[in-house]
């Protein structure tokens, strides 16, 4: 079985070797210097999240990813997601081709509606029309795909006839995912538009999604098209034990998970609950053998193309996300490959 292995990251704001906070625009930085690293290791791809709050430095992914396109060289590079509801899809599909361009055909686009709504009051959206925005904005956005003249009509926007979008890539075709989190219908709507379904899968056992990988390719199936990629976005953090991982993530990930959880009404997160993810759940965290054994079972069990650890989930310091990169592209990489080669 051939799989892609990458990594995600949202951008949190991190703290330094001393536990200070550091400034967003350092965390920007650091991501550029993080990209060179996966780069430089054999990562497949590494995806920037994009978010509109306090606790993430990065709004404007694509900016990030330009910048990660002029220091790499073969990684391919991407959201993680973007939020179409709320961003213009001409917008968008123009800011990716000239990533593309930057990158000698790098570029890829998760489109998603996000788990955060920050983005709406701030863009001028209403959140009762959050359906409606996405459902148009991709029907939109999948007719760009075609990089030819447009014509379009919906309820969001003004029509479009005949309209050109520059830049065009290369290729001739800009590679776009749609991120769902379980929903049945957004796992249909992927199907129907034959665009490349991601998984997030934050919580739980990930074979608990097999109905829907299932479902998207029978709906495949249905359409008369050819089987797609399959893509899993679970978080995780390498180290060299896993008492070491364990210890390095647990206080950082219960930052970020409590914070969210106080303003979504979720109770403080127990230690018992996060080795329960760990041993079980959503949480690929462990010494390189640990994570590689859990990221190919979750591979099998889900006929996946690729699998993207979410390598940054807190203020972790960058020092240790670096390390945690470094593990991942040199003995997490090659040994899935390895143990899914041996079946």
């Amino acid at each position: 079985m051939t799989v892609e292995l990458g990594l995600d990251t949202f951008g949190d704001l991190t703290l330094d070797d001393d536990g200070a906070p550091e400034p967003a625009a350092r965390v920007i930085r650091h991501l550029v210097d993080q990209a060179v690293l996966a780069d430089s290791v054999g990562v497949d791809f590494i995806g920037v999240g994009e978010h509109h709050r306090p606790d993430f430095a990065v709004s404007a992914p694509d900016v990030v990813l330009a910048g990660m396109a002029t220091r790499t060289k073969r990684i391919r590079l991407g959201s993680a997601v973007t939020v179409l509801s709320s961003d213009d899809p001409i917008r968008v599909f123009e800011r990716f081709s000239t990533i593309d361009a930057l990158s000698n055909g790098r570029a890829e686009v998760v489109l998603g509606r996000g788990s955060f709504t920050e983005s709406f009051p701030l863009f001028g959206f209403d959140l009762r029309d959050y359906e409606v925005l996405f459902a148009e904005k991709l029907d939109l956005f999948t007719k760009l795909l075609d990089e030819g003249p447009v014509s379009w009509q919906g309820s969001t926007r003004p029509p479009l006839v005949d309209q050109e979008v520059w830049p065009r890539t290369e290729s001739g075709r800009l590679t776009t995912w749609i991120a769902v989190g379980g929903s049945p219908q957004s796992v249909v709507r992927a199907a129907s538009y034959r665009l490349p379904l991601m998984l997030a899968i934050i919580g739980g056992p990930a074979q608990r999604f097999a109905p829907f990988a299932d479902l998207y390719r029978r709906a495949l199936d249905e359409a008369g098209s050819p089987h797609l990629p399959v893509a899993v976005h679970s978080p995780g953090h390498v180290a060299e034990t896993d008492d070491l991982a364990l210890e390095q993530l647990f206080g950082h990930f219960k930052a970020n998970r409590d914070r969210i959880g106080a303003e979504r009404g979720w109770p403080p997160m127990t230690t018992d609950e996060f080795v329960s993810e760990v041993r079980s759940g959503a949480l690929y965290v462990g010494s390189p053998e640990t994570v590689a054994r859990k990221i190919a079972s979750t591979v099998q069990a889900l006929g996946l193309s690729r699998f993207d650890l979410k390598y940054a989930n807190g203020p972790m310091p960058h020092s240790q996300l670096m390390r945690s990169i470094e593990l991942y592209g040199t003995q997490v990489v090659p040994r899935v490959r390895e143990l899914l080669a041996e079946g």
